[in-house]
């Protein structure tokens, strides 16, 4: 099974899918065996069939983990052993109708104020001001920010686009005073803990701010 699984990331890797989907579907489709704890090979549609309604009814899985669920077990079975299933032509997850809970600006910033360690707050502010994902703000490296140009190059972004986003004054005076923390030549978030000041609150920053010498990077006043 290992080596199944094992070509079937090689072929994801030629599709170009990312790391993160890789992961994902190697997941699922490794769920689907022990499910069933035989070889994938032998599992027949009426199989595939009767998993995906144990998903429903027992699991209660959501739309989007179920479709997931799907792209993976349908990928394995295309792409890696080349067999095809009627069964994946009628799985299709019933789209939901909620609307999305949005924030107010002021909600946002009530909740933002209140976020007392630095770090956490000038990553939220970042991720919100800017419109990124969350792996795009936690990993933002130092040379992305143009600080002439107000802009964030987001590189690799889902899909494997890269994209230009503008970068509010306000937001990159506190990656500037976030960067004053730890200074860190390729990270603007490295991992907490190497520093000093890494989780003191706000304020405290700010006092220690006051006396930190200018920066020598794409972050500098």
């Amino acid at each position: 099974m290992n080596e199944l699984i094992q070509r079937m990331t090689e072929n994801m890797q030629l599709f170009g899918f990312s790391q993160r989907t890789q992961e994902t579907y190697s997941y699922r489709v490794k769920k689907l065996m022990e499910y069933f704890n035989k070889p994938p090979e032998i599992i027949s549609d009426d199989e595939i069939r009767e998993y995906f309604l144990y998903l429903q009814n027992t699991k209660k899985y959501s739309r989007a983990t179920t479709t997931i669920a799907l792209c993976g077990i349908k990928f394995f079975y295309e792409k890696t052993l080349n067999k095809k299933f009627e069964v994946f032509n009628i799985i299709r997850p019933k789209r939901g109708g909620k609307l999305p809970v949005v924030l107010s600006r002021e909600e946002v910033r009530a909740i933002l104020k209140n976020i007392r360690v630095l770090r956490h707050r000038v990553c939220l502010t970042l991720i919100y001001s800017c419109g990124l994902r969350l792996k795009e703000g936690v990993g933002l490296r130092v040379n992305q920010i143009d600080s002439k140009r107000m802009l964030i190059h987001i590189r690799e972004a889902k899909g494997n686009h890269d994209r230009y986003v503008p970068l509010p004054q306000s937001t990159l005076q506190l990656l500037r005073l976030h960067y004053k923390t730890h200074k860190n030549p390729v990270l603007i978030f490295p991992a907490p803990g190497r520093g000093v000041t890494a989780n003191l609150p706000l304020q405290n920053h700010c006092r220690i701010a006051a006396f930190k010498p200018s920066l020598k990077s794409h972050l500098k006043n």
